[in-house]
């Protein structure tokens, strides 16, 4: 039961308690796997970064300055796998951070985060944990909007409360 529609979306992520929101509105990929399985594709846009060196003095800095800002060869993939009980949400694509988030409702999911080539440990993962407080997916047969709020963690310490947001117009 593989259906594609393309559909205008807008994904959003906000702290309730720290100064950090992201909204994406575009368009995207929605892919019926099962009765009440979904993907979607969505194409983010590039991230802008900083350079570490140009804040710290020249000295301190452990590697070199870029001092050439290219913009990157190819889209970033947001990739989400829905269900009514489950979400999963990645992130890759040219270089830049990558990730993967677990969210199912009252369970301690994994969250990784792959950082650049240039960082300190290459191609080793940041891994976090997640608790889904809240989950809720509306719309039939495909999805309208969900939301899941959750509390994300490093050891015993968190690290803040955060909603995502996800409508997908019809």
């Amino acid at each position: 039961m593989l259906t594609n529609h393309r559909k205008p979306v807008c994904l959003s992520m906000i702290s309730t308690d720290l100064p950090i929101w992201s909204v994406v509105d575009t368009a995207g990929t929605l892919i019926q796997k099962d009765t009440d399985k979904f993907h979607l594709l969505l194409t983010a846009p590039p991230l802008i970064s900083c350079e570490v060196g140009s804040y710290l003095n020249q000295e301190d800095t452990i590697y070199p300055t870029k001092n050439d800002f290219s913009p990157p060869s190819s889209p970033r993939i947001l990739w989400l796998e829905i269900s009514p009980r489950r979400l999963i949400m990645t992130m890759q694509g040219n270089a830049q951070v990558s990730y993967r988030h677990f969210w199912e409702l009252g369970v301690y999911g994994i969250s990784r985060f792959w950082l650049p080539n240039e960082s300190l440990q290459p191609h080793q993962p940041i891994r976090l944990r997640n608790f889904t407080k809240s989950f809720t997916l509306s719309g039939h047969p495909f999805p309208e909007h969900l939301r899941l709020e959750y509390e994300l963690w490093t050891g015993k310490v968190q690290l803040g409360h955060y909603i995502l947001n996800l409508e997908i117009q019809h």
